[in-house]
């Protein structure tokens, strides 16, 4: 008991101040006083509830992943059938009534169409996702099973978030909280950020980039009555561009989408000094890309980004660089939203704004002025039963206590963890917490010494055996705190952060620390009984 090598001193009071001094900006800024830049500076991230923010829940329309997944579909039945050796022949496709279908010029090209067909209409999943049937002997028709749509909205709504997600890490926030609501919502929190709109402009913005040849037989009084030739769809021109209010005749397919991209930056045409993003695809991007223009040298092809034309530029020479400017009338900040979008690819799905609102900094200042309240009563009241009923275990156990608070501060700021209203509930359960432990050893020694044991043997005994109630105990807390941090969401998540942390430090001070300075004591002042 008494002999404490000094590589375990050393290694005790080494984690203990690297855990203090982390903790060290966090109270600084608390306080409103400048720590040094010159110094690293790891602080706790304040939550929605504690730092103000903005908060929005978005949601989504399940039939427009059903669109997409029709108009993918076609592409993918087109380019099968005429891949099949010998080509299969077959009319013109419709979807009308969200079905896919097409009719054969022969029926003895039914059977081999299904063959050729199956691949595409399992899907790589499990789950069977179109099904097929013969009309008429000749008209096949292709309609999405339930399971098939479900899983897909599934898909992109878990798409959704990540893009959501990264576009918002993007902006240099903290500690955003996005998470799935039912099946078509997602809910989005970003501490810090009072303005709404910007946030609202920036997961909002679907980022749908695609470019497509212009139909150069579509009459322009059709176009400008919407109304598109077969093959081909009509798109508005953007609101930036110079001919705002006017529609433009594109082919519906084979085109190229936004989806190759691998990199998008706000920049400046050194020509006239506008705002534009400069985009690279990838491999198999810039090959279509280069492909597209090769073959159709001296046409017009349109830019198009979430169904508004940017420009119809004339393809003068192939472009094979893999790389394209795209303009439309952007100012800086918008050509820099629109660069992070496209960084973050496109959302898989339109999401409107359901709800909206703005949580100000004053209500966070005020609950987290409660909390402290909170806390600092309830320190102060166990430290004055604690001295009154130990003694000077008792003042170890309050100096234990001041440091386990440290501890945790600088640990969840070296995590860059987020602290939450429910997580200053977590502090307040941490010294109920770490207090329980050493009123556990100190009861113990106390009944060691009734029993007749001396000085030392007893405080040894008493460490040793209420040292197993503390690891069982808490060994149950912590498993009941991975639960709710697996499970939970937003500051459920916070809780159970503080809680499993605040356990961690509460038994490291209360069994290690305070065992080292009980030792200590003992070797100098050699007691002949204890005040416990």
């Amino acid at each position: 008991m008494l002999e404490y090598p000094r590589w375990r001193k050393i290694w005790l009071w080494g984690l203990t101040l690297v855990a203090v001094i982390a903790a060290l900006p966090s109270l600084f800024s608390v306080a409103n006083v400048d720590w040094p830049e010159a110094l690293p500076s790891p602080t706790v991230n304040l939550g929605l509830d504690l730092a103000g923010g903005s908060h929005l829940l978005l949601e989504a329309d399940p039939e427009q992943v059903a669109a997409q997944r029709l108009e993918n579909m076609e592409e993918s039945v087109r380019a099968e059938l005429n891949d099949a050796e010998p080509a299969i022949r077959f009319g013109d496709m419709s979807t009308r009534g969200g079905e896919l279908s097409f009719m054969l010029e022969s029926t003895a090209d039914v059977d081999r169409t299904r063959e050729e067909l199956r691949q595409v209409l399992d899907g790589p999943g499990l789950v069977r996702e179109w099904d097929l049937r013969v009309e008429d002997e000749t008209r096949l028709v292709l309609s999405q099973t339930e399971e098939g749509l479900e899983d897909a909205i599934t898909q992109a709504m878990t798409a959704a978030a990540d893009v959501i997600r990264d576009r918002v890490d993007k902006l240099g926030t903290r500690e955003p909280t996005i998470l799935g609501q039912g099946d078509t919502r997602i809910v989005v929190q970003v501490p810090g950020l009072q303005d709404s709109d910007e946030l609202k402009e920036l997961v909002g913005k679907t980022a749908r980039l695609e470019f497509k040849l212009v139909d150069l037989n579509a009459l322009p009084t059709e176009v400008a009555a919407g109304v598109a030739p077969p093959g081909s769809q009509i798109f508005p021109y953007a609101d930036s561009s110079p001919r705002a209010g006017e529609f433009l005749a594109v082919q519906r397919l084979n085109g190229i989408k936004g989806d190759n991209l691998s990199d998008a930056r706000a920049g400046v045409d050194p020509q006239d000094n506008s705002s534009i993003v400069s985009i690279t695809f990838d491999t198999e991007g810039g090959r279509k890309f280069a492909e597209l223009t090769r073959q159709n040298v001296n046409k017009p092809f349109a830019i198009i980004l979430d169904g508004k034309v940017l420009s119809a530029p004339n393809i003068n020479e192939p472009i094979l660089g893999g790389g394209a400017q795209i303009s439309g009338g952007f100012t800086p900040e918008t050509a820099n939203q629109l660069a992070i979008a496209l960084q973050s690819g496109a959302l898989p799905v339109d999401l409107k704004v359901v709800e909206e609102r703005t949580v100000g900094p004053d209500l966070g200042a005020d609950s987290i002025r409660k909390g402290l309240i909170a806390m600092m009563i309830g320190s102060v009241a166990v430290v004055a039963l604690m001295v009154a009923s130990y003694g000077r275990f008792g003042v170890y156990a309050t100096a234990a206590l001041g440091i386990n608070v440290l501890m945790l501060l600088g640990i969840m700021a070296g995590l860059n963890a987020t602290l939450t209203l429910p997580g200053i509930a977590g502090f307040v359960l941490t010294v109920g917490a770490a207090v329980d432990a050493n009123v556990l050893i100190n009861e113990r020694i106390r009944e060691e010494r009734r029993r007749g044991r001396r000085v030392i043997a007893a405080v040894e005994n008493g460490y040793k055996e209420a040292s197993r109630a503390i690891y069982d105990a808490n060994i149950t807390n912590i498993i009941a705190g991975a639960l709710l941090f697996q499970f939970g969401s937003g500051p459920i998540k916070g809780f159970a952060v503080v809680l499993v942390l605040g356990i961690a430090t509460s038994v490291f001070t209360a069994v290690f620390l305070t065992r080292m300075w009980v030792a200590g004591w003992l070797r100098k002042a050699r007691p002949q009984d204890l005040n416990v």
